[in-house]
């Protein structure tokens, strides 16, 4: 059986990527995650003490550390999912963002390099090295049109610049070395797990605690959202069948405003809970706009169709209401990764750039 190394597998994506590849039986899987603030064990509770699931603790940045790893379980993938990924954080503070997303992509990339370089000629061709990123490298979009893979990279905030040089690393090591690369590109993702810094389950977690809902500006913002599991189901099909030095846009074809989404959010919430109709709705409230907010994204997922005939399996409708009832269910993990996170504490207005 092959042997998938996940980075970042006890954050959001990466743990429903792991479960989706434990509990299908296909793979033995090897977590690589560091547990900072964002990620957590509790994430992978459906696979600990599953023998096809090994979990480490560490770096993607320690050299020696993932050395041994490949050595050790000869992986026949790596999915790259290890990164600071909150845009917030990143205008507070865009040091950690580049120390993770653009030095710890390098220097993974500089051991695997080495690895596959080891490996026989039947193994070197086997392998894959799939890089997960963001449509926030393209910037925004008007109100027309989409984001694919030959869109320019246009990134408007620290953290989606973080992302976009690691893109161009990625792309690089194959280009100059030979490194079979892929990379993807994926829309803005929710479902269970997701730490309640980012919109959906901090509007979930608000609406059901009868808190105030910010909402940054207009919140005409437009989002393309996908639920986490089909978002997984589509690395894994690139992990399987992906084209070598390709990029593969991973979008829901599905845009709502932010202000949608929220009142969507809200109205679950109040039925949820038993309230009135627009209970939650008269708590919205308009906070000071992020700097630099993007003003729409949409990702042109038709290659992804195309050629590994991939599909978005859940409705937003279904996934949302899945998504609330989740966060209103699974109070003791919400209140674990929490922990040192204000709901109340406005992130994103620094200015200092350090």
């Amino acid at each position: 059986m092959d042997t998938i190394l996940v980075t970042g597998g006890a954050g959001f994506i990466g743990s429903c990527l792991v479960r989706q590849l434990v509990v299908a039986g296909d793979w033995n899987v090897v977590t690589l995650d560091l547990l900072t603030y964002a990620a957590s064990q509790r994430t992978l509770d459906e696979v600990i003490g599953n023998p096809r699931h090994t979990f480490v603790q560490g770096d993607i940045a320690d050299t020696d550390l993932v050395a041994k790893l490949l050595a050790q379980h000869q992986p026949r993938a790596i999915v790259h999912l290890a990164a600071e990924s909150h845009v917030d954080r990143s205008i507070d503070g865009p040091r950690k963002f580049v120390e993770t997303n653009i030095v710890g992509t390098f220097t993974l990339l500089g051991a695997t390099l080495r690895h596959w370089q080891s490996l026989s000629q039947v193994d070197r061709e086997k392998f894959r090295f799939v890089h997960v990123s963001t449509d926030e490298v393209f910037g925004a979009l008007a109100a027309v049109g989409t984001f694919d893979e030959e869109s320019p990279y246009r990134p408007n905030s620290p953290y989606a610049a973080s992302k976009a040089a690691s893109d161009h690393l990625v792309r690089a090591y194959h280009q100059t070395y030979g490194l079979p690369t892929i990379l993807t590109n994926s829309s803005n993702n929710y479902g269970p797990y997701q730490h309640p810094e980012k919109l959906v389950p901090l509007m979930a977690l608000n609406a059901l605690d009868g808190r105030a809902l910010p909402v940054y500006g207009s919140g005409h913002q437009v989002r393309d959202w996908l639920h986490v599991s089909d978002h997984t189901a589509a690395l894994e099909l690139i992990v399987r069948r992906g084209e070598i030095g390709e990029t593969y846009c991973i979008g829901g074809d599905c845009e709502r405003t932010n202000l949608e989404m929220i009142q969507s959010i809200a109205d679950i919430a109040d039925e949820l809970q038993g309230r009135a109709a627009n209970t939650s709705r008269e708590r919205i409230t308009h906070v000071a706009d992020r700097p630099g907010h993007d003003w729409r994204y949409a990702l042109d997922a038709s290659k992804l169709r195309r050629e590994l005939c991939w599909l978005p399996r859940v409705k937003l409708e279904e996934g949302l209401r899945e998504t609330v009832a989740w966060y209103a269910e699974h109070r003791d993990w919400v209140e674990e990764v929490s922990r040192g996170f204000d709901r109340d504490q406005r992130l994103g207005l620094g200015s200092s750039g350090a």
